[in-house]
């Protein structure tokens, strides 16, 4: 195998592919990247046996082959060559080094047999559809937020992905949730995502996802059974295990018929919510709202550095409700405020049980905190 490519490209492309890498495992080939040329194409493919990716890379293809290399190694050699570097690589085959070169910078990696690299095989995949960039985004930034970390409720440690209806109109819906809060975003169903199996997407998989999403702007070609799922960029693949259990029944903890609205000007709201909740250093923060007739009074408290409060009044609040206090986790609180745009929509019950969260304007993103006790 022997091909040139230039600085930039080449980084770009181990900067997507390292990220797959996972350092620390007992299998030392999945340290490593698979640099192949055939036919004058040059791919770079990375795996830690639960996601795969596969990238297309331009490059001067000067013999075909394949070698494997480590691919942080590799990654930082590259990273750290002039900008406008031209960069060949060259491995004759067998147990020889890959030899790398760049100007008048050499150097010689050890490899391992590219037969015990695992193959990348999504197996038949059953649905296919295309979502844009912009849909996948939004699916993703409005949810990934409460994705659990709680490796013993494992079905919680992902997005999970299905298709639905909202009012009689076919939707793909994305939910995530920790047992604190709950996200839920729609999108218009796409073509072909009719009858798909509902599939729980892994935190680390939605991560690497999302990464390459800031890259692109032209629609994504997803594909999914009920035990994998593949997402096509363009020159970018990457395929990812599914995780096998079952998503609980999200909807029962979706109150209906909170009928006590309050409405608040989200940035008046997420810079009071920051402001009183700078006077403690608990980690989970509380932070009370009490509720009157256009009127929101935000409070904290610590035990040694006492106590914040800060006024929401008419202009800001709407309210016409009787009044309540209920507590939330400040962090709760903000990043549901950074997932809305303009105005937010609080329906209570009382102080005690859960809260529906929305946009004003926006019905596509429901929200659901449970309260704490302040």
């Amino acid at each position: 195998m022997k091909f040139k490519a230039d600085r930039a490209t080449l980084m770009k492309a181990l900067a997507h592919v390292q990220n797959i890498v996972e350092r620390r495992n007992t299998i030392p080939i999945l340290a490593n990247v698979m640099l192949a040329v055939r036919d004058g194409r040059l791919t770079i493919a990375a795996t830690d046996l639960e996601i795969g990716l596969i990238e297309e890379v331009s490059a001067i293809a000067l013999r075909d082959g394949a070698a494997t290399a480590p691919a942080a190694t590799l990654y930082e050699i590259v990273r750290r060559q002039p900008e406008d570097a031209s960069i060949e690589l060259d491995h004759p085959g067998g147990d020889a080094p890959l030899a790398l070169r760049s100007g008048k910078y050499t150097t010689k990696l050890v490899v391992l047999p590219t037969d015990e690299f695992p193959k990348l095989d999504a197996g038949k995949l059953t649905h296919h559809f295309v979502l844009r960039a912009q849909a996948l985004r939004s699916l993703i930034d409005r949810t990934k937020f409460a994705i659990s970390t709680e490796e013993t409720r494992y079905y919680l440690n992902g997005i999970y992905l299905h298709a639905a209806e909202s009012d009689a109109v076919p939707t793909l819906r994305a939910v995530a949730t920790d047992g604190h809060r709950l996200a839920r975003v729609e999108e218009p169903l796409p073509e072909g995502a009719s009858g798909m199996p509902g599939v729980i997407i892994p935190r680390k998989t939605v991560n690497e996802v999302r990464k390459l999403l800031d890259e692109m702007s032209a629609d994504i070609a997803v594909a999914l059974s009920e035990t994998r799922i593949q997402f096509d960029f363009g020159a970018v693949r990457l395929t990812s295990k599914l995780i096998d259990g079952t998503y609980p029944d999200y909807g029962r903890v979706i109150p209906v018929g909170n009928d006590k609205i309050m409405r608040v000007d989200k940035k008046d709201f997420a810079a009071a919510v920051a402001r009183v909740s700078a006077i403690t250093s608990e980690r989970h923060k509380p932070v009370k709202l009490s509720v009157g007739r256009d009127l929101l009074i935000l409070s904290a408290t610590s035990p040694d550095q006492g106590t914040a409060t800060e006024e929401l009044e008419s202009g800001q609040v709407k309210y016409d409700s009787s009044p309540l206090e209920i507590g939330f986790q400040a962090r709760y609180l903000n990043d549901i405020a950074d997932q809305i745009t303009d105005e937010i929509e609080f329906c209570f019950a009382d102080g005690a049980t859960p809260t529906l969260v929305r946009g004003a304007s926006d019905q596509s993103a429901i929200f659901v905190l449970m309260p704490m006790r302040v």
